[in-house]
């Protein structure tokens, strides 16, 4: 806790990181200012909703947002909405506004999050392209919609999916385009990427790999997709799905330490002991992976920002949290508890006819991930087995008697 004089906790960013650092500090007594800096010129609000629920029924945005504006008042938050910082002089702890003014900190939260990759072909500035990464993104495809009947969607990641999921709800005629061999290759191993194929194509989603996107014809508004292999593919709207990038170019303009992401120890602080970062912007030594890695995950935004207002608030914690993610696409909700890459064997619970299964993956005899089709039970215990360092047996893993919770009680 500091002095009432402090100028407090600065967080730059307000998505999920930067809003739950700052009612984490409020939860833990902290009385010094908080002020969120925003580019956005909404209230914080949540964004996984935007490519399913929201995409599909435009409902009034205040229903994505965290918390009404009379929290912030009442929790004396400052919101500095559409304001961006152009720079941070450590020297002096202070940052600089893209209007000039000035902002001194105490301690200084880098919630910037990632941004977009955007497609480099002729034709991606064309009328009809569209991205999502904010509730502004929405509303213009919304405009959009009603002349729309073919949709092409360049990328097979989550957020591609579950755009494809909705428009497909929507009536829309799909096609999903996947540069490499399978989809959502970097989250989830290869039965799963099978299974989840299948689940869109049974919805009447084409998907397509191992194609690169040469050009976008049409005048003002898009008319077709042109591939590398010659085909050409009608449509009236594109979306764009290729990733993002860690937006660390303030960390790096103030010389911090940065690789993927800013680099962070265990208390979240970076490389300079007043300014800390949470969110997609971070990278970490995980245990989970027992190795550094970046994140991109709402899990891991609110259990960073978390860790950062307890330590700011004088609580020295460590973010040791197990990595979890999750998709809805049609009526299939995948979960995934831990990072199953290098498994060396993999069993299955439940019936993957029925469409309600889990895979779990073993490195030898230990548990290291487990990926849940429509089991939210499972994914709950495997959730608490990977945090406690427990694990099954292939057995009690394929016997659907067995309660996987049973192993968590006390002996």
């Amino acid at each position: 806790m500091h002095d009432s004089s402090s100028p407090g906790t600065l967080i730059v960013g307000g998505g999920h990181a930067g809003y739950q650092c700052a009612e984490s500090l409020r939860h833990a007594g902290y009385t010094d200012p908080i002020t969120i800096i925003d580019a956005q010129p909404h209230l914080p609000y949540q964004r996984p909703p935007l490519t399913k629920t929201y995409l599909q029924v435009p409902t009034e945005a205040d229903r994505l947002h965290f918390r009404p504006a009379s929290y912030f008042a009442d929790h004396q938050i400052e919101l500095l909405l559409g304001r961006r910082v152009s720079a941070i002089d450590r020297q002096t702890r202070q940052l600089t506004l893209d209007n000039g003014e000035t902002r001194e900190y105490h301690s200084l939260v880098l919630a910037t999050g990632a941004r977009l990759r955007y497609l480099n072909c002729p034709g991606a500035q064309l009328q009809g392209v569209h991205y999502i990464r904010h509730l502004d993104d929405v509303h213009q495809i919304q405009k959009h919609l009603p002349v729309v009947q073919q949709v092409v969607i360049i990328g097979g990641g989550f957020i591609s999916l579950e755009c494809a999921a909705t428009l497909c709800q929507l009536g829309k005629k799909v096609t999903v385009l996947e540069i490499g061999d399978r989809l959502m290759a970097r989250s989830i191993s290869q039965e799963i990427s099978a299974f989840m194929q299948q689940v869109h194509e049974e919805h009447g989603v084409t998907v397509r790999f191992d194609s690169q996107v040469e050009m976008i014809n049409g005048n003002d508004l898009i008319e077709s997709v042109q591939l590398a292999s010659g085909d050409t593919l009608p449509a009236q709207l594109v979306m764009v799905g290729i990733g993002v990038e860690p937006e660390i170019t303030l960390a790096q303009q103030a010389d911090l330490v940065t690789n993927e992401g800013i680099l962070v120890d265990e208390h979240c602080r970076t490389s300079d002991p007043a300014i800390y970062a949470a969110g997609d912007c971070t990278e970490f030594i995980s245990r989970f992976a027992e190795r550094q890695l970046r994140l991109e995950s709402v899990q891991n935004a609110t259990d960073q920002a978390k860790i950062v207002a307890e330590v700011i608030a004088g609580k020295e914690n460590s973010y040791d949290a197990i990595p979890w993610f999750w998709t809805d696409q049609h009526r299939t909700k995948l979960q995934m508890a831990g990072l199953h890459q290098g498994y060396t064997r993999v069993h299955q619970r439940g019936d993957m006819e029925e469409q309600r299964f889990s895979l779990f993956y073993f490195r030898d005899h230990r548990l290291i991930a487990v990926h849940s089709i429509n089991r939210p039970g499972d994914h709950m215990s495997a959730r608490k087995l990977l945090a406690a360092g427990i694990s099954p047996t292939q057995t009690q893993v394929e016997d659907m008697e067995f309660k996987l919770s049973s192993l968590l009680k006390p002996r």
